[in-house]
């Protein structure tokens, strides 16, 4: 008697087009199950050794579970690759799933802002946060309200044209917010340059945390991966809007190597950087409290330093952010 994954194997269901249109790759599709698994664990590994970082620990978390739960029903898909409901689970899964890493990504910039200084940035630092996390939300909301709607639709074999439209409306946000971000991140690197090229040093922070912070081969390491994970989620989610625009059955959503390549790997980069260059351990005094600040408070005071001092300089910003000084 024959099992269901030799009858996908049969001849007679070769003129039988699946909703991948395409005979799914088990062992890449195993292997980033592994990787995702590895560095969820590697994430709440961390969290728990250091307990800072807690907001970026459950964005990544959440996004790496939806990595995991996608690609699983990829693997379900290769033993029945006529299955609808791996299909669109893996579709909506892997759709919003880097939204949540972004917002990880955006939780970062503020405590490299206030590493080199506040007076660096254009935008006052906690704005970072304040606009960009939202706008990732509502791309989170687009793209799961678009996939439900497209899934409906598709399974009461009517147009999934309103649900289509719906995910590339939040995936184009997704990468109009990345693109913004990007853009805010060179002009505050640029404006920190050029006043370290006019007042040396004195462009900076001088606060001793934050001074042994900036000179760390750990935290030059993070910046990178921040920037490389930054540039990974933006490219996978152009590539997901050209697969998209034509529908569930334009010509890149049968295009497996393309998929694996721009999809998976990418955002396997991403996940693997952050790991291995990760904020709570590369400037973890940043990592504490809003902004960082409440720990540099704390160590300031322990020094005595005096109202003319680096506290009262630290206890006006903390003012000026609007940050708590109890």
């Amino acid at each position: 008697m024959k099992t269901l994954i030799d009858a996908v194997k049969s001849p007679i269901c070769k003129g039988v087009q699946s909703y991948y249109n395409y005979r799914i790759d088990i062992a890449a599709n195993s292997a980033f199950i592994a990787i995702f698994s590895i560095s969820l664990i590697a994430y709440l590994a961390t969290y728990i050794a250091t307990r800072r970082g807690l907001g970026f620990t459950v964005a990544m978390t959440l996004g790496l579970i939806a990595e995991i739960l996608g690609y699983s029903a990829r693997i379900m898909s290769w033993e029945n690759q006529w299955n609808e409901t791996p299909f669109f689970m893996q579709i909506c899964c892997l759709a919003f799933a880097p939204a949540f890493m972004a917002a990880g990504v955006y939780l970062c910039l503020r405590r490299i802002v206030y590493t080199f200084g506040p007076e660096n940035s254009r935008i006052p630092p906690q704005w970072y946060t304040r606009t960009f996390i939202p706008c990732d939300i509502v791309s989170l909301l687009l793209q799961g309200a678009g996939g439900g709607i497209a899934s409906v639709a598709w399974k009461d074999n009517t147009s999934t044209t309103a649900g289509d439209n719906i995910m590339v409306a939040g995936l184009s946000f997704q990468v109009f917010t990345l693109l913004i971000f990007m853009i805010c991140s060179i002009d505050f690197a640029i404006n920190t340059m050029r006043r370290h090229k006019t007042l040396g040093q004195e462009a900076f922070s001088q606060h001793a945390s934050v001074v042994a912070i900036r000179g760390s081969w750990t935290f030059k390491g993070f910046v990178v991966a921040l920037s490389l994970a930054t540039i990974c989620i933006f490219w996978r989610s152009v590539y997901r809007i050209a697969e998209l625009s034509d529908g569930w059955n334009g010509p890149l959503m049968y295009k497996q190597g393309l998929f694996i390549g721009f999809e998976g790997v990418l955002i396997a980069v991403a996940c693997v950087s952050l790991n291995a260059f990760h904020p709570s351990v590369c400037f973890k005094e940043m990592m504490e409290g809003e902004g960082g600040l409440r720990t540099l408070k704390k160590k300031s005071m322990k020094l005595g330093r005096d109202e003319n001092g680096t506290a009262g300089v630290l206890q006006e910003t903390m003012k000026e952010d609007g940050t708590s000084t109890s």
